[in-house]
């Protein structure tokens, strides 16, 4: 029975990625931050078979201690400040978590152990946001990165720091540079969330306006749980690499809307709909779409759910949710 050991594990990927890899007939850890994390519950009745390990990517005695209990064969590096808007804010800890906490985990992996640095294979979650003021449409694994917030700029810290340990120390490290992936399970935060609950709430007349941002960023949107296959199969290949995950196609706010809006029967959401100020971001990043070419020729890698599927899904999700209270 392989082990593995997932940090973010409350998190919409954690969770997907624990649940792909228990059907898998793995023997699944968690590392979680805090005595009282209010996600433990969260965790512990959705995945009753995971063990959970008090740990923080700021504290690499904390990492260290996880894997001597553990002693997993595959590290998946999900944790992060993960929120763009909120690293604005609070730039020192996002670098500190996204960016630093990655360095942090690479290390203790490579004290952990010693002389065969290849014994555990990692994952570091990359991201689409390093692309950020993007110099070639499709990005591809070799396209220039420009990030656009400090939390990209975390981002790219740490995805060149596994390729350093990747290249300087022998170790089985790969980067899933994952564009924009959603679901039910995504945080109330995200726009995509936000927009699925609004248009629930709307529908049940629970409420009557939706405030955003910028309605004209395009974003390539996939599904978490096809996203997650990616990761695994990442760490099934005999080398550590980079790769774009992403579905080819992008999306602006407003085309996530018309799905959103018209799965309820509202075909003209402009009045409810309301643009203000306070959710522009200082720096955008208005068009993203990436090239998963290799992911397909190399790990058979392809998403399955499309955008209306995915939009209709997470409509679906937050109507049920409203309509029980959940």
């Amino acid at each position: 029975m392989p082990t593995a050991l997932i940090t973010g594990i409350t998190g919409q990927d954690g969770l997907y990625l624990a649940e792909l890899l228990l059907a898998k007939g793995y023997d699944v850890h968690g590392v979680i931050r805090g005595q009282n994390n209010p996600k433990r519950e969260l965790v512990e009745d959705l995945l009753p078979d995971v063990r959970l390990h008090h740990g923080d990517l700021t504290d690499m005695s904390s990492l260290i201690r996880a894997l001597r209990d553990s002693g997993p064969d595959e590290v998946y590096n999900l944790g992060a400040v993960s929120f763009v808007a909120y690293s604005w804010e609070n730039a020192p800890l996002t670098t500190d978590v996204t960016g630093k906490g990655v360095l942090n985990l690479l290390e203790a992996i490579r004290l952990h152990t010693g002389d065969r640095p290849e014994h555990v294979r990692f994952y570091q979650a990359s991201s689409s946001e390093m692309f950020g003021k993007v110099q070639e449409s499709p990005q591809h694994e070799r396209t220039l990165l420009w990030p656009r917030s400090p939390y990209g700029v975390s981002k790219v810290f740490g995805h060149h720091m596994t390729i350093n340990y990747r290249e300087s120390y022998g170790m089985h490290a790969s980067s899933g540079i994952l564009f924009n992936h959603e679901s039910p399970r995504r945080g109330p935060e995200f726009v995509t969330r936000k927009i699925s609950q609004a248009v629930a709430r709307i529908k049940l007349g629970l409420q009557d306006e939706l405030v955003l941002g910028n309605l004209d960023a395009e974003r390539d949107w996939g599904f978490a749980g096809d996203y997650v296959e990616a990761m695994w199969l990442m760490l099934q290949q005999p080398h550590g690499d980079d790769y774009v995950i992403a579905t080819g196609e992008t999306h602006s706010i407003r085309h996530f809307l018309d799905a959103a809006f018209h799965h309820v029967g509202i075909e003209d959401w402009s009045r409810y709909v309301r643009q203000d100020e306070r959710f522009m971001r200082p720096a955008e990043v208005d068009r993203l779409i990436g090239d998963a070419s290799k992911a397909r020729e190399v790990l058979g890698w392809k998403p399955r759910v499309s955008f209306p599927e995915l939009v209709a899904l997470m409509v679906e999700a937050d109507l049920e949710a409203t309509q029980n209270g959940w």
